[in-house]
Formats: C-alpha cells, structure tokens, sequence
C-alpha cells in the first residue's frame, strides 16, 4: 500500500477523531444535581398576595369580606381542546429525550391545551431523564404521563416522568416503580445486594459511599418532584431506595397518580373540566370534551438515533469500521471496505457518546481486536490471538453495567462476537498468507509463457497479438502474418518470442532424415 494512501486514511480518521472530540456532551450514567428550582415554582406569584394594608374600620361587612376573598383567588383559564399525544415505548435515551422535548415545543406553538406522554420503558439514562423533566416542569402546556398500554411499566426513569408530569394516570395491569440509580464504572463491592451484615444493622459499608450518594441525590430529586405535584412522597423515596414498585390500583389507592384509564379517549373523558395549577401559580381548566387529538411518532431521525444509541448495535458498528479499515490496508484500491469501515467507526464512537459506557471498555475492545489482527501478521504463535479473545471478553464485560437489560451486553454475545471476529480474522489472514506464496500472474511476470499470433509486419517491425492486445514483437528469425508465437521475455515494450509452427517443422525433417 502507498504511504500517500495509508496517509489519507489516517487523515481521514483523525478528523473525524477530532470532530466527535468537540462535541459538547455530559457523562451519561453519572448523577448530578438537580438544577431545576422546584420549590420556587410551589410559592404564590407576588399578583396573588393580598393587601397588607391596615383596615380603617374595626369591623368590615360581610359583602366586603367575600370580595377582598374572592380577589385573590386566580383567575381560571379555560384552555382548547387540541391534545397532543406523543407515544415512548423502550428505553429513555438521549433521542428520546429530545424527541419528548421537540414535541413539547411543537405542541406549545401550535397552541394545544395538554400533552400526553404515553409512557412504557424499563427506564433509561439519568442524564436523558432529567432532560426531559426539565422540559415537562418548563411547560406552558399541561402535561399528562399516561403509563400505557395495558401492560406497560414506567419503571426506573419513567417514575420521575410520571412524578413530574402535571397528571400522572395508568391503564389497568401495568406497573411502576423499581427507580434505584446505577451509576456506571462504580459498582458496589456487593454486585449491588446486600450483605447479611448489612440487613442486620441496615447500614451500608463505608466502601459504597457513592452508591448511597446518587441514590440519596435520586431519593431526593424524586421526592421534590412528588411535593410539587401533591402526591405521596414516601413510595417515591421507596422506589429509589428500596426498588419498590406498585400496580396501578396500589398507586391509585396510595396517592401516586391521579386516575386510572383504559386507554386516551378514556382519560380525556376523565380529565374534562379539570383544573390544574401550573408552576408558575396560575389555573387552567382542561377542555377535552370534543378533543382534537395529534399523535407524533418518532421521526427517521429519532429511530435511527434509539437504534445506534444500543451497546449491542455500537460494538458491531465498531467491529465493522475495524474490518473494513483492516481490509483495506490488506487490500489496497478497493475503497468501499475502507470508507464503510471508517463511516462505521465514526458512528460506533457517537454511539458510545449516547450510551453509559465505560471508556476502558471501549479500549480493551478495540486493543483485543488489533491483536487479533496483528497475529496473522506477527510470529506470536498464538499469544496475540489469545491475549486480543480476552481483552475482547474483558472490555465487553467492563463496557456497560447499568443494570437495564437493553443497556448492557450478555456474556454469550461477547464471546461469540469475540470467537466470530478471530475466526473471519485467521480465515482472512491465512487466505492473504497463502496467496502471497502463489506465482504473481499479473504484470511483467504474466505474459511470459503468453502464446499469440503475429497479425501484421510494418516497416521492419513485427506486431502480434497478445492475451487480446497487440505488441511489437521480436524473434530469432522473420516472421510471417498468422505464424502463432510464444513469449519468451519482455524488454521494454517489445516481447522476445519464439515462433511455434517454425520449432515443429525442423524438428519432423530432421527425424525423416
């Protein structure tokens, strides 16, 4: 391969490198304080206070009484009946995040009168949940979590959006709770359960001191979110800390939500003439009679986005970009091998960007599959094959641990995308081995051996045609037009031959003799 190709690549690479570096991104899977002043948004507006001002009278009458009290009570607005119905099945990821945020924003412009959020997830990143609390406790519009369909969870990340939600309502048969954090690359010493010990005195050892950190930073986000709405705070601080979760009759009979509904036409039914206080301390009255409902989907954008942000579909689009740019090192002039792989490679790191994962992972993964690499090349015997199987095993295990299935690779995928890579790796090498020891049969080297035909003669010179071209031959002896020819050597431009017809004849007359 040429220096100036390989130097391209690695150009290439290197700008792509340089271009997720700048990214602005947040550590996904670490917790960090709550930013949002919640409880700012639970005291009156200064409008709403009465007058301090001394009563010339001793004794006011009682149609003064009811108007000085009638005045400050807000005025209650009566909002339309567009709803917008924004539909989140799977995990809270980045793309979520901003699809629930674009839909906030998109209901608010188009002037609807509430958003439902119909919610069923296992839960998600904590970075990507507050996010979308943030957009929820910023909303002009009132906003309903809805935990459906019949069936649906809104565990882990998806309580503190119901939580936050201005209306938190459920189906029949579905579930939530279970919100206890997991903060990625600080695993307890336990594996996450509790020794007997530790039941015993119900204190946590001293070495799980940020365990209880991000679940007290968590118990105490939730509960903020459960005083501003009005709803029990105690089950909340329990799903954090103790993974609890209810059913929706539980969660109706204990104060969680505030209604249950089989399904949206149902709830709006439900939710008709409902008054609701908004943050900033005024009223509105919710008009879902006659309802004008708008369901958003995720766009191609948003599918796409939940698709790479998954560490299975990252560690193959990884594992693609390796080989492609493997391919076309081995390979060079190809090209497609080499801009899928690098395409590929660029998108595995912005995944890795959107996921919790840990770094070392990502490098044990990538050193483990260039010393498998390197073992086709290197007279390792071996020792560079194994060593790149564990450190593959070894960063797929280190990779993830968020305890949400859709968030971390099982063991039999990592093995066997491990043992797969090695395998096409060794074929792949021992096809290039075997063929560099075969005869080059391109180039000058091919057409020795060549036979051909002499097709014309002009101005001394000889010319015939060779393997479909037509060369200027030279021989020991004139030849003549349609005399076939054999290549002997190649100089320059014009191929030394040896006539066929002419080294048979003597041959025969010689014999007769």
């Amino acid at each position: 391969m040429s220096k100036a190709r390989l130097l391209g690549f690695a150009c290439c690479l290197l700008a792509g490198m340089a271009v997720w570096l700048t990214q602005p991104r947040t550590a996904p899977g670490v917790f960090v304080p709550f930013v949002a002043d919640v409880t700012a948004a639970t005291q009156p507006v200064e409008a709403a206070k009465p007058e301090t001002a001394p009563v010339p009278q001793a004794a006011a009458s009682t149609a003064e009484q009811v108007r000085d009290s009638s005045a400050t009570k807000p005025a209650v607005q009566t909002l339309s009946n567009h709803v917008t119905v924004l539909r989140v099945a799977g995990t809270i990821n980045p793309a979520t995040a901003d699809f629930i945020t674009e839909g906030l924003d998109q209901a608010r412009d188009q002037g609807a009168g509430l958003v439902i959020i119909e919610l069923d997830t296992p839960g998600g990143l904590d970075t990507s949940m507050r996010s979308i609390v943030r957009g929820i406790l910023a909303s002009p519009v009132p906003v309903a979590g809805f935990v459906s369909p019949a069936g649906a969870r809104a565990a882990s990340a998806g309580a503190f959006i119901l939580y936050a939600s201005h209306v938190a309502a459920m189906t029949p048969a579905s579930n939530l709770g279970a919100a206890s954090p997991v903060s990625i690359g600080t695993p307890s010493a336990t594996g996450g359960q509790d020794t007997e010990k530790e039941k015993d005195t119900g204190k946590k050892s001293d070495g799980d001191t940020m365990t209880r950190k991000v679940t007290n930073d968590a118990a105490a986000y939730i509960r903020s979110l459960a005083q501003l709405r009005g709803r029990n705070a105690d089950f909340a601080e329990k799903a954090v800390v103790e993974a609890t979760s209810l059913s929706s009759v539980e969660a109706l009979k204990d104060g969680v939500i505030d209604l249950v509904a089989t399904n949206v036409p149902d709830l709006l039914s439900k939710l008709d003439g409902r008054q609701i206080k908004m943050d900033d301390g005024t009223m509105v009255k919710l008009n879902t009679a006659n309802p004008e409902i708008n369901y958003i989907e995720p766009d191609l954008r948003t599918q796409f986005l939940t698709l790479i942000a998954n560490p299975q579909v990252a560690v193959m689009l990884m594992m693609v970009g390796i080989y492609g740019l493997f391919f076309e090192l081995l390979s060079p002039g190809g090209m497609l091998p080499g801009v899928a792989g690098l395409i590929s490679l660029l998108l595995a790191m912005y995944a890795f960007q959107l996921m919790p994962v840990s770094w070392s992972g990502v490098g044990l993964i990538a050193a483990g599959t260039t010393m498998m690499i390197a073992e086709v090349f290197l007279p390792s015997f071996g020792a560079l094959g194994i060593g790149g199987i564990i450190a593959f095993v070894l960063g797929g295990l280190m990779l993830t641990d968020t305890g949400i299935q859709a968030y971390d690779l099982s063991l039999p995928f990592i093995v066997g995308v491990a043992v797969s890579s090695a395998a096409l790796i060794f074929i792949a090498g021992g096809f290039a081995l075997r063929s560099r020891q075969r005869e080059v049969v391109t180039g000058k080297e091919q057409m020795v051996g060549s036979e051909g035909v002499v097709t014309f003669l002009s101005n001394g010179k000889q010319y015939a045609d060779v393997r479909g071209e037509s060369w200027q031959v030279r021989g020991d002896r004139p030849l003549a037009v349609g005399e076939r020819v054999r290549v002997e050597a190649l100089n320059g431009l014009v191929l030394q031959v040896v006539s066929l017809d002419r080294v048979v004849a003597p041959a025969q007359s010689v014999g007769g003799a």
